[in-house]
């Protein structure tokens, strides 16, 4: 594991500062049911909801765009480069993802991030409609 110097700290902080609100909203993602045509198809079973838009005090980035990846029961988002940073948690399913370098399972609650530049595959493993509430860093 690395070391995380200050600097990597604070950024780190700043960022959690600024998107715990976004995260705040969640509770509309597990409540709110998402027609079968809401939004725009990526995948088969897979499409994307905008949910707002704001501003960002983090420095490096300029907004933040909110988005809902709703997912059908076995769904999959295939391998795809990220176009940014990105924070990510569950609100509804299971989710298996895989990294170039790894693969994990998230439930409910969990939080992950996606890296500019860096490739992510997604798949719904419950029985249930699954969703990603995916708060997306807009660079300055």
């Amino acid at each position: 594991m690395k070391t995380m110097n200050r600097r990597s700290a604070i950024a780190l902080g700043v960022t959690a500062a600024t998107v715990a609100p976004l995260f705040a909203t969640a509770t509309f993602a597990k409540t709110k049911k998402y027609a079968a045509n809401e939004g725009k198809e990526i995948a088969p079973g897979v499409r994307i909801v905008e949910v707002g838009t704001g501003n960002s005090d983090i420095p490096a980035y300029k907004s933040i765009t909110l988005v809902d990846a709703v997912f059908q029961p076995g769904a999959t988002a295939p391998a795809m480069v990220m176009d940014n940073d990105m924070v990510c948690t569950i609100t509804s399913g299971a989710f298996t993802i895989k990294k170039v370098d790894k693969e994990f399972k998230l439930k409910v609650g969990d939080v992950y991030t996606c890296s500019k530049g860096k490739t992510d595959q997604a798949t719904n493993t419950s029985k249930d409609v699954g969703v990603h509430r995916i708060a997306i860093l807009i660079p300055a």
